[in-house]
C-alpha cells in the first residue's frame, strides 16, 4: 500500500496486463487452500477412529473439530489485518509453513488432549493462510474477473475435499488415522515452493498500523465460553457452573468485544463495513448457511460409519459427488453471477441445497447409496455450487481494495464461527433427543449388566451401533432407532439453517448495476464507471472510527 492506504498493484496484474502473473497467483492461492482443505475433510472421516484410539466420546470428537474452528474463527480476523499490514505473500507463507509443522504434532499426539491442542494451533495458522489466499486473488484480478477467479479457486480447492475423504478413509482403514496429519507435509513443501516463485511481494502497508490483539483475545474467549457450555451441557446439565458461567461469561466478553471495536482506532472488525447492504446481508446468509453445512458434514460422516456400518474409506467415497459437482459447476456459476447478478444464485442455491438435505431424512440405519444417499447429495451439491462463488464475491465487492484482507477475514470468520457454534449446539440437541428416544424404547425393560454398560457407552457416543449378540436384539434395535432419530433431528436443523440463508439472499441482496458500454451511450461517450447498487454507504475509510 502507498501512504494513502491504497493497495499497491501487483506487477503484471492490472486489467490490461499479462494474464500469466494472475494465473500463477491463482494457482498459489489454490495450493495454499488445498493444504487446509485436505486436512479438514480427512479429519472428519477419521473422527470415529480417533475416538476408538484416544477415547473422548462425542465430546472428544466435537473438540477435535471445534478446537480448530475456534482458533480459526477467532483469529482469522487478525489474519486478514496482518495480510494487509505485512503483505499477503509473507503472511500466507508463514501460515502454510506453520500449518505443516503443527500437523506433525497432531500426527504423534499421545492422547486426546494433545491432539485437541494441536488442532487449535492448526486453526491459528489456518487463520493466517485462508484470508491471505483470498486476498491474493482480490489483489491480482480486476473486479469484473473476480467471480470467475473465485469460482476457479473454489473448484480447484475442492479437489482437496475429494482427496481428503478418500485418502483419509484409506489411511484409517489400511494404516492409521495419524497419517492423515503427516500427509500434509509434502503438500506444504510444494506450496511454499510455489509461493516463492509465483506470488510477488509488496511493501508493508501503512493503513493499519496496529493489530487489534485485544479484540482477538476477546473473540477467542468469547466464543470459547458458549462452545464449552454447549459441549458440556449433555453431561453436566444446565445447573452446572461449567455450563452457565462459561456460557454467560462468553456472551459478556463478546459484548465487550463489540464495544471495544467501536472505540479502537485499528479494529479487528471495522464495523463501517457492515453499512454495505450486500456485505451485511451476505455475512448473515453465510452465518446461517455455513451453520447448516457444518452440522451436515459433521453428522453425516459419523452416521455413515457408526450407525450405517460404512468403513472410513466408503464414507469418504460416499461424499465424492458433492466435491465433483462443486468442481464441475463452481466456476460456471461464478461467471453466471458476474453476468446476471448474484441475487438469484444466493437465493435459489441454498433453497435447492436445503431440499437435498431434506431428502436425507429418508435415511435409516441401513443406507441404500444409489436410491437413498446419492440423490440427496446431488441435489444438495448443485445448490451449494450455485451459492459459494457468488456469495464470496458479493461479500467482498462491498469492501474497498484497502480492506480486502479484513473483509475476506470477516467472511471467513463468519463461516468458521457458524460451523463452530452449530456443531457445539447440535451435539447438545441430538444427545438429548437420543437419550429421550432411548429411554422411551427401553422403558420397563430389564437389562443385563453387559447391556447396561453398553447402553451407557452409547449415551456418551450418541450415534452408535451395538452388537445384538452382546446386548440382545431389542436393546440393539432401540439404540439403532434412537441414533437414526437423533441424526434426523440434526439434519432437519441443518436444512432449516441453509434455507434461511437462501431466504436472506433473496430478500436482502441487490445486484450491482451494469457498466454502460461507450457504444451504447448517447454521443458514443462512456457514461461513467459501474455503480454497485448494493454500496449504499459512504466509502469505508482505511481507519473507520466508531
Amino acid at each position: 500500500m502507498d501512504r494513502s492506504g491504497t493497495r499497491a498493484a501487483v506487477p503484471g496484474t492490472s486489467p490490461g496486463g499479462s494474464s500469466r502473473p494472475k494465473q500463477l497467483a491463482l494457482v498459489a492461492a489454490i495450493m495454499g487452500s488445498f493444504v487446509a482443505g485436505l486436512d479438514a475433510t480427512a479429519v472428519n472421516v477419521a473422527l470415529p477412529a480417533i475416538r476408538a484410539d484416544l477415547g473422548g466420546g462425542l465430546a472428544g470428537q466435537q473438540w477435535v473439530s471445534n478446537a480448530y474452528l475456534l482458533a480459526l474463527g477467532s483469529l482469522i480476523l487478525v489474519g486478514g489485518s496482518l495480510g494487509d499490514i505485512f503483505g499477503e505473500r509473507r503472511v500466507f507463507s508463514i501460515g502454510v509453513a506453520g500449518f505443516g509443522l503443527v500437523s506433525v504434532l497432531c500426527a504423534v499426539a499421545p492422547d486426546i488432549g494433545i491432539l485437541i491442542a494441536g488442532r487449535a494451533l492448526e486453526g491459528a495458522f489456518g487463520a493466517l493462510l485462508m484470508p491471505s489466499a483470498l486476498a491474493v486473488i482480490i489483489a491480482a484480478f480486476p473486479r469484473d474477473e473476480r467471480g470467475a477467479a473465485i469460482g476457479s479457486w473454489t473448484a480447484w480447492s475442492g479437489i482437496a475435499t475429494v482427496i481428503g475423504p478418500l485418502a483419509g478413509g484409506y489411511l484409517v482403514d489400511a494404516v492409521s488415522w495419524r497419517l492423515i496429519f503427516a500427509i500434509n507435509v509434502p503438500f506444504v513443501a510444494a506450496t511454499l515452493v510455489l509461493i516463492s516463485r509465483a506470488v510477488p511481494g509488496r511493501e508493508r502497508g501503512a493503513a493499519h498500523a496496529r493489530v487489534d490483539w485485544l479484540g482477538a483475545v476477546l473473540t477467542f474467549l468469547g466464543l470459547a465460553g458458549p462452545v464449552l457450555a454447549l459441549i458440556r451441557l449433555p453431561e453436566a446439565g444446565w445447573a452446572s457452573p461449567q455450563v452457565w458461567v462459561s456460557g454467560l461469561g462468553g456472551l459478556a466478553l463478546l459484548g465487550i468485544f463489540v464495544a471495544h471495536e467501536r472505540r479502537t482506532p485499528a479494529p479487528t472488525v471495522p464495523l463501517a463495513l457492515f453499512r454495505g447492504r450486500n456485505f451485511a446481508v451476505g455475512n448473515a446468509a453465510t452465518l446461517a448457511m455455513y451453520g447448516g453445512l457444518g452440522i451436515t458434514f459433521f453428522l453425516l460422516v459419523l452416521f455413515l460409519q457408526e450407525v450405517a456400518g460404512y468403513s472410513a474409506l466408503h464414507a469418504g467415497l460416499a461424499l465424492m459427488p458433492t466435491t465433483i459437482v462443486m468442481f464441475a459447476l463452481s466456476k460456471r456459476f461464478g461467471k453466471l453471477a458476474d453476468r446476471f447478478g448474484p441475487r438469484l444464485f444466493m437465493g435459489a442455491g441454498p433453497l435447492i441445497a436445503a431440499a437435498g438435505l431434506a431428502l436425507l431424512l429418508r435415511l435409516g440405519a441401513h443406507v441404500s447409496y444409489l436410491t437413498g444417499l446419492l440423490p440427496a447429495l446431488l441435489i444438495f451439491s448443485v445448490g451449494l455450487a450455485a451459492t459459494v462463488a457468488p456469495l464470496t464475491a458479493t461479500v467482498l465487492s462491498d469492501a474497498d481494495e484497502a480492506n480486502a484482507g479484513i473483509a475476506s477475514g470477516i467472511n471467513n470468520a463468519t463461516a468458521r464461527i457458524a460451523g463452530l457454534l452449530s456443531i457445539a449446539a447440535v451435539g447438545a440437541v441430538i444427545s438429548a433427543q437420543f437419550g429421550h428416544a432411548l429411554d422411551e424404547s427401553l422403558a420397563g425393560r430389564s437389562l443385563s449388566p453387559a447391556a447396561r454398560i453398553a447402553v451407557a457407552q452409547a449415551r456418551r457416543e450418541t450415534l452408535a451401533r451395538l452388537d445384538p449378540a452382546r446386548v440382545g436384539q431389542q436393546v440393539s434395535l432401540a439404540v439403532q432407532s434412537a441414533s437414526v432419530h437423533a441424526f434426523h433431528v440434526g439434519i432437519l436443523i441443518s436444512a432449516v439453517l441453509v434455507a434461511i440463508g437462501g431466504l436472506l439472499g433473496l430478500a436482502g441482496i441487490r445486484n450491482p448495476r451494469r457498466a454502460v458500454r461507450s457504444q451504447d451511450c448517447a454521443g458514443g461517450q462512456l457514461a461513467g464507471q459501474p455503480v454497485e447498487a448494493g454500496r449504499e454507504r459512504s466509502p469505508v475509510a482505511p481507519h473507520p472510527q466508531g
